[in-house]
């Protein structure tokens, strides 16, 4: 088989890289020349774990390339693949379509043949339906099926999301477009991955009714360890509590200073917004929303808080700028929150990330970037955690102690214990545990 993917960014290129691997021959198409030459010349613009490997492998094999020629792309397509992005709208919050449907025109002036046209980015309910239009009315006698494909990818982890998936969810309104779609997705029907097929509305509200679900369970955990904070109890014991219940499930339990990235806050909202506008609103989500963002906030008075109250003439050290771990997305990033915050306070910040320095610098005006967690500490007045990655979940102590001016620590990710921080000499916060009530912030 052969397929086009037009979007070379996170989604598309990811998944046109995983489909190489699974035989199938893959173009993709992106508009900015840039880009595809650095991709031509195996230099991935993006950070995901193994992704630059299985590139190089799937290039070498003949399997994928990459080009700006939609019609090179398209010539003896089976089908072509839509992952542009679809950003927040500026003004109503509304998921900014333009390009799809962009994408949608440009695929109509080139097709030559029957081919099944793909929605892969996350699109609100209806937009397949849009993008028929689009085509039909630019050919009308064209034949085309559109379909609704949602991506399920987390960054970090996102090749093995799709090589062994939960599901995989088609929306498909013809017998042939479901037929090329199980071609495609065969190597998965071996091993036996549960695949959906719905009409494409249905397809298209899975997506974001997914997202908003995991994003109300990230919320809630959150708003138990603000109780949990003032009772005494330790929010890791209450999340496993819960969690063994089978209907409510362990993942997405885990306290922080809220969630960020290219999905959940612009998801959330597109919803809610999708869902006014049907007059069927969903407040539960929009409550979610409005608590993620205020939580942000309120993380960087928590620094100040440990820090007495005040952090003017201060230096503050951040360590994790990316929403999360194994990423360089800097997008909705608690740390885009609370370094302003923490700088109209009076304080001066010193930064660091393994991944999202490059990206950090557009958006952080005014942060000294650090060479490495040390390096941030030195001369601080307190440290802050703010992204778990792997490498400061086992930091020197002792030197961290040496470094700082006051020995400072907050723990946004609680990967530390109260007891092993209290027993090395430091004034610990963490999230929702008994320390944090009793005094230590």
């Amino acid at each position: 088989m052969r397929i086009a993917m037009i979007g070379s960014g996170y989604v598309g290129l990811v998944s046109g890289a995983c489909f190489s691997e699974f035989g199938v021959e893959v173009v993709c198409m992106d508009k900015d020349a840039g880009k595809i030459e650095r991709l031509r010349r195996g230099e991935i613009p993006i950070f995901e774990p193994g992704l630059e490997a299985l590139v190089k492998s799937n290039v070498e094999g003949g399997r994928l390339s990459f080009t700006t020629d939609l019609a090179a792309a398209m010539k003896g397509a089976d089908a072509v693949f839509i992952a542009v992005g679809t950003p927040s709208r500026r003004g109503d919050g509304h998921a900014d379509l333009s390009y799809v449907y962009q994408v949608a025109k440009d695929i109509a002036g080139v097709m030559d043949h029957y081919t099944v046209v793909v929605t892969k980015s996350t699109v609100p309910v209806g937009t397949g339906r849009e993008v028929q239009r689009i085509i039909r009315e630019a050919r009308p006698d064209a034949e085309f099926d559109v379909v609704s494909n949602p991506e399920f990818l987390r960054e970090g982890s996102a090749i093995n999301d799709f090589m062994r998936p939960d599901r995989v969810v088609i929306g498909a309104e013809s017998d042939r477009a479901r037929e090329m779609m199980r071609k495609l997705y065969r190597v998965l029907y071996i091993i036996e991955t549960p695949i959906l097929f719905t009409n494409r509305e249905t397809s298209e509200l899975i997506k974001y009714a997914g997202n908003a679900f995991l994003a109300t369970k990230i919320t809630f955990i959150n708003e138990i360890a603000d109780l949990c904070e003032k009772v005494g109890a330790d929010v890791h014991d209450v999340a496993k509590g819960i969690g063994l219940d089978g209907r409510i499930g362990k993942k997405f339990l885990h306290p922080g200073p809220g969630y960020g990235g290219s999905c959940f806050p612009k998801d959330t909202l597109a919803l809610t917004k999708t869902a006014q506008d049907y007059n069927s609103p969903i407040r539960i989500v929009e409550t979610v929303a409005q608590v993620n963002d205020e939580r942000k906030v309120r993380m960087a008075m928590k620094i100040i808080t440990a820090c007495g109250g005040s952090v003017r003439g201060k230096t503050i050290a951040i360590l994790g700028l990316t929403f999360k771990p194994n990423t360089d997305d800097m997008r909705d990033s608690p740390s885009l929150d609370i370094i302003p915050a923490l700088q109209t306070a009076g304080a001066t910040v010193r930064v660091f990330d393994p991944e999202g320095m490059h990206e950090a610098q557009k958006m952080l005006p005014g942060a000294v970037f650090c060479k490495d967690a040390y390096d941030a500490m030195e001369g601080a007045d307190a440290a802050a955690i703010v992204t778990e990655w792997n490498q400061f979940r086992a930091l020197d102590l002792k030197r961290v102690k040496t470094l700082l001016k006051s020995p400072i620590i907050v723990d946004m990710r609680n990967i530390y214990t109260p007891a092993d921080m209290l027993a090395a000499g430091f004034q610990y916060t963490c999230i929702g545990r008994p320390s944090a009530a009793l005094g230590s912030n």
